[in-house]
């Protein structure tokens, strides 16, 4: 069965050119919550290199916070943050020779589409101005709003836990991350048979992203799994 993995990329978390070789999708930042223009070529230079998809991470600017804190939004608001921020990833994209495959909001602006009808409408009808598909949570408002509309991609994450709800768990609440590879493989095993998960994520600002990518890339070749991209 084939599988996507995926990874945050050029938020300045230090280890970008480690990770991009282990993984199958990039989520570039747009330079909002973190990440800047040269930082963002950078990022689109080393997915070419190492011939990996790209993906727009558009998220709220706050860098404070780096885009973690949820905000009040309107569809209007979320619309023009995303097409603000895909625009310019486009843009620099195009400079690269690098085409971007689809649309995942970052942090808060992601929890927030995945259940807030305006601001799943903001983000889905940014990503249908690109043509784009959009990446959200399986069973999710973000996943109905798109429906007939972009395409929706089924996201699991390998590293976070999960609500009854299929909902994160909040970072802020106590053990929110999953730190055995083997215990993430099987989460993600679970993921695919039940929620039809078709791209996995590692957070890139993990301080141990690159140790755990690798474990979780291995487990997942180990059990049969092709590595490849979604789009």
């Amino acid at each position: 069965m084939d599988i996507d993995l995926n990874a945050d990329l050029g938020e300045g978390a230090g280890c970008d050119a480690e990770l991009m070789p282990l993984v199958t999708s990039a989520n570039v930042c747009c330079g909002a919550h973190a990440g800047d223009p040269d930082t963002i070529r950078e990022t689109l230079r080393l997915a070419d290199r190492h011939c990996i998809a790209v993906g727009a991470h558009p998220g709220f600017a706050d860098r404070q916070h780096f885009g973690r804190r949820e905000q009040e939004a309107t569809w209007q608001q979320a619309f023009n943050l995303c097409v603000y921020q895909v625009g310019a990833l486009v843009g620099l994209a195009r400079a690269e020779g690098v085409r971007v495959r689809y649309v995942k909001p970052h942090g808060a602006l992601y929890n927030q589409a995945c259940r807030d009808d305006e601001v799943a409408d903001g983000v889905v009808q940014a990503a249908g101005l690109f043509a784009l598909p959009v990446v959200g949570l399986p069973g999710s408002v973000l996943a109905e709003v798109a429906a007939g509309v972009v395409p929706f991609v089924p996201e699991g994450f390998a590293d976070r836990r999960y609500r009854p709800d299929g909902s994160l768990v909040p970072r802020t609440e106590p053990d929110a991350f999953v730190h055995d590879p083997e215990e993430a493989v099987t989460q993600v095993e679970r993921l695919i048979r039940e929620k039809g998960v078709r791209t996995v994520c590692v957070h890139g600002d993990n301080p141990e992203a690159v140790a755990f990518a690798k474990a979780v890339r291995a487990a997942l070749l180990a059990r049969g799994f092709r590595l490849k991209p979604f789009a």
